[in-house]
């Protein structure tokens, strides 16, 4: 590793970044088996939607978390050890849900146990090592991190569902284990600590920074970088545009878009083709946001996103499920997936500093994953009840348009006022 950091100097930024996109990549396998499995584990074990969907959602909400303790503990502990630790939970849980046999089980290794390893290995990682790394270009970096995400569906998706149809869900689930496993050798061999380990300042900077270790309990810590937040109007702000950013995307379409489809007849290779080809526009969307959350008013980026997205939800439930219209859905939706990631990083970094951004950015992503399970729960409970997830996309989308006008009225009131001519 030394002699590639020598050779590449502050460029080795990029390897890291490329390293932790595996990390992440590996990642989204382990949160995407939920939307994959959910209707063969049905069909299989004989449970209800809303049984299995209750595991998912405590799933989420763990992920969503364990974000500013996953942040605390790489402060105190190293990031290495702890991605590792992760990586090995979430091989062993996923691993487990083979095993099952009653809802409980499910909770516990679905829920639980899986949510620990992926929330240690969420979006936090992600603003983490960008503000490590980076002092330019870090909306970009912080936006090809981000789009990790959507890239694992579009990788692990139509895998994961040609196994299941094939071979069983458990055989499925054994895949995401593997993995997890093999890219362990990725973290130990290819990320140091921080620029600063090898001897490099961060990508845009002139000179070594250090960070000075936190010391003391990483949970007080978190709490009490919370409590500093909690103060401040824009973490609230923040915080519940993000729980309808989780309530709009990875609770409801990431879970149950796949089980829309089939209500429609689609088959589930083809649902899960059209959900990994969101993840591949998600990849340029997302990347894009990076960028643009660089260049412009990140308040004005996130009334946009909200709006659109919202609107997209709003049309699917009134389309006609052909391959149009769901390839429009997919391309408008798919864009939009997690552009709110880089202008929310962004908007707390500025308010809270470079060392407290990313813990803050995980208490608000709490309310994201929190808004999640909501849903995840929400619309498996609609759908039993009703027989149709109308309810649960109208509920998504007004939310979405919802949070829009908020976020639009608070930049108008934040502007300053236009000056008035001078009289005479």
């Amino acid at each position: 590793m030394r002699k590639l950091v020598a050779r590449l100097g502050t460029r080795y930024a990029w390897v890291v970044v490329g390293a932790i996109f595996v990390i992440l990549l590996v990642s989204a396998g382990g949160r995407s088996m939920p939307g994959v499995l959910l209707v063969p584990i049905e069909k299989d074990l004989g449970w209800d939607r809303a049984t299995i969907s209750f595991a998912v959602s405590i799933g989420i909400a763990l992920y969503g978390l364990m974000g500013p303790f996953a942040v605390a503990l790489m402060q105190r502990f190293g990031l290495r050890r702890v991605i590792v630790g992760a990586l090995v939970l979430l091989a062993v849980s996923v691993a487990a849900t083979t095993r099952v046999a009653a809802p409980w089980q499910m909770v516990l290794t679905w829920g639980l146990l899986s949510g620990i390893a992926t929330g240690t290995m969420a979006s936090v990682l992600a603003a983490t090592v960008a503000g490590r790394w980076f002092r330019a270009r870090r909306g970009l970096a912080l936006g090809i991190l981000t789009a990790s995400v959507q890239t694992g569906q579009l990788v692990f998706l139509p895998i994961l569902a040609a196994t299941a149809e094939y071979a069983g869900w458990r055989a499925a689930s054994m895949i995401v284990a593997a993995v997890a496993i093999a890219v362990i050798p990725v973290i130990l061999f290819l990320v140091p600590e921080r620029p600063a380990s090898v001897g490099l300042p961060p990508f845009g900077a002139s000179a070594l920074e250090r960070e000075v270790d936190t010391g003391g309990n990483p949970i007080f810590n978190a709490f009490a970088v919370l409590g500093r937040a909690a103060r401040v109007p824009r973490f609230w702000l923040l915080a519940g545009s993000f729980f309808v950013c989780g309530l709009s995307t990875n609770g409801l379409i990431g879970t149950h878009m796949i089980a829309l489809c089939q209500d429609h007849g689609l088959p589930e290779v083809g649902a899960a083709g059209l959900l990994a080809a969101m993840g591949l526009f998600d990849l340029v969307g997302t990347t894009a946001s990076g960028w643009l959350s660089d260049r412009y008013n990140n308040w004005a980026l996130l009334g946009w996103f909200y709006g659109l997205r919202g609107l997209s939800l709003l049309f699917l439930p009134f389309s006609d499920f052909d391959i149009v219209q769901l390839s429009i859905f997919a391309a408008f939706y798919g864009l939009d997936w997690i552009a709110t990631v880089p202008p929310t990083v962004r908007l707390a970094t500025e308010a809270f500093g470079e060392r407290d951004g990313p813990l803050v950015y995980g208490w608000i992503g709490t309310g994201h994953q929190l808004g999640a399970a909501v849903a995840a729960f929400g619309a498996g409970l609609l759908r039993t009840s009703f027989d149709s997830y109308l309810y649960a996309l109208l509920v998504a989308g007004f939310a979405c348009v919802l949070t829009a006008l908020i976020l639009v009225g608070r930049l108008a009131i934040s502007r300053p006022p236009a000056p008035q001519p001078a009289a005479g």
